[in-house]
């Protein structure tokens, strides 16, 4: 809903509400015959108010569903610009020998029939969006797996509309039980349709799984059962049937333009595992036994790249540090950098124990025993290369980096200043700023050139310098902004959204 707000795409939000509400009809066998809808808003917006009614016309349309009628209220105050309610109600009909689930006739070997899904199908855009954020991207960008289409053409498919393909099969009799591929993604649907004694085996070579939610996947670092009970993983609905009627429902099917395949079985669900004191331990290890999926790959196309790895070089308390791991290991942001090593020039400094603390491996490595800058440098760089780190970055190392090692990491070597550069480089930026009466100053993640502070900036932040401001306050002010700006700049880079051009500019990728 919000992602299509965002985007102005508001027929796809009609044709979804639609979708899961005749679909869900369909479960219970029956034919959806009518449609109402009500549209609550602050202030009406025509053109808005009609796109949402043309998805819903449409969906009513692909469901042979009438759509009787509607409500639009104004509500001002209620709801903020652009913002609207949509609620439905629709309602089917059968004739009692149609009523599904027909719990009681489902067993061991009965076929499992999946049909494919369009996509995402409006489910789990909360993750969506955190990961679209996480990852700086836009909906307008270039989709990763098919540079042919944007983001929002991929996210906003419309939800399929299961009537005209599944209706048939009902009244044949051929479908014991449908589960609608909503919220809880297979593992949470397939089961109430199912006897208590049953569980289904589903094998996940037998379907294909759209590349949006691979991409999902990958992008978000999900694990093979958050996908499984989180998206329909593709497969939008799924039928349970004798194995006598498999090969008339998959013609059938076929013949509607619909892509299903048989994707698993009935079997029996083995007694006595599921004795756990603890309730919600119960259900939870109950739903995994009632559905399992085999040879379920998450595999993705070799455009999407593993988590860079990073290395970070320090010297003393690493404030920054810190922020860059509560970053790249907070598993909202799907980040993909991964800190693999913080090395330091000075032993027993804080930063060392905040690695420690975050299970990331630490090295020592002091300068004084190296007569020459570049020999530390090139031994640092050893260290680097030893432990896989692709990108660097800078998190109060107290060294000014020699030329050969700013070569050999050039693109890929981060720091973070305290001013707003090309204002105030070097040492002491914080006095320079104050001596030279400057209103604002703040920080800049730059990439790292052999000059001082003369790299591709990549951001940068502002902060007021107040009358009463000294040294140690501003520092404290432009600390809380480097602990934002520094951990996005890596994200952005191990991302592969920028990069430094052959010029030493930055570069954008979209």
């Amino acid at each position: 809903f919000q992602v299509a707000q965002e985007c102005q795409k508001y027929e796809v939000i009609g044709n979804d509400l639609v979708a899961n509400s005749v679909n869900e009809i369909l479960c219970y066998g029956a034919e959806p015959l009518f449609f109402l809808d009500t549209f609550t808003c602050g202030k009406l917006k025509v053109e808005i108010a009609a796109d949402v009614i043309t998805g819903i016309s449409k969906g009513c349309l692909e469901a042979h569903c009438t759509l009787i009628g509607g409500e639009t209220a104004e509500m001002p105050g209620m709801y903020f610009q652009n913002d609207f309610d949509l609620t439905s109600f629709a309602r089917g009909a059968l004739e009692k020998k149609y009523l599904l689930p027909r719990v009681s006739e489902i067993i061991s070997g009965d076929v499992v029939i999946g049909l494919s899904s369009s996509g995402v199908h409006s489910n789990g855009y909360s993750l969506v969006r955190k990961l679209v954020k996480a990852k700086n991207y836009t909906y307008q960008d270039p989709f990763p797996l098919d540079k042919t289409k944007t983001l929002q053409d991929v996210l906003l498919e419309p939800t399929k509309i299961y009537v005209r393909s599944v209706l048939p099969l009902l009244r044949k009799g051929y479908v014991k039980a449908a589960a609608h591929i909503t919220g809880g993604g297979l593992t949470l649907n397939i089961p109430r349709v199912l006897p208590s004694h049953l569980k289904v085996e589903l094998d996940g070579s037998k379907w294909k799984m759209p590349l949006v939610l691979q991409w999902i996947a990958a992008e978000g670092q999900l694990s093979e059962e958050e996908m499984l009970q989180t998206f329909n993983c593709g497969l939008g609905m799924v039928l349970i049937a004798d194995q006598m009627y498999e090969k008339q429902i998959l013609e059938a099917l076929k013949e509607t333009g619909e892509s299903a395949s048989n994707v698993g079985t009935v079997s029996n669900l083995e007694k006595g595992i599921l004795i756990i004191c603890i309730i919600i331990y119960l259900i939870i290890n109950k739903r995994k036994e009632i559905v399992e999926v085999k040879n379920f790959n998450l595999s993705v196309s070799s455009t999407l790249k593993k988590k860079k790895k990073v290395g970070v070089l320090i010297s003393g308390s690493g404030t920054n540090l810190q922020a860059l791991i509560d970053y790249t290991q907070d598993p909202n942001n799907c980040s993909s950098a991964e800190i693999v090593l913080v090395l330091s020039n000075v032993a027993g400094v804080e930063g060392l124990n905040r690695a420690s603390r975050a299970g990331i491996p630490t090295r020592v490595l002091s300068h004084k025993e190296y007569k020459k800058r570049v020999e530390f440098d090139m031994a640092v760089h050893a260290i680097l290369k030893e432990c896989g780190v692709e990108i660097v970055c800078l998190a109060g190392f107290m060294r000014i980096l020699s030329k050969e090692f700013c070569q050999l990491w050039q693109g890929k070597l981060l720091n973070v200043h305290p001013a707003i550069l090309p204002s105030f480089k070097g040492v002491n930026a914080h006095k320079q700023a104050l001596e030279a009466g400057a209103k604002i100053t703040g920080c800049s993640v730059h990439f790292v050139e052999p000059e001082v502070d003369a790299g591709a900036i990549i951001q940068q932040a502002s902060v007021c310098v107040e009358a009463e401001d000294n040294e140690k306050s501003l520092q404290e002010k432009v600390k809380k902004l480097e602990h934002q700006i520094f951990p996005t700049s890596l994200e952005l880079l191990a991302s592969g959204r920028i990069s430094r051009d052959s010029n030493g500019k930055l570069k954008w990728h979209v």
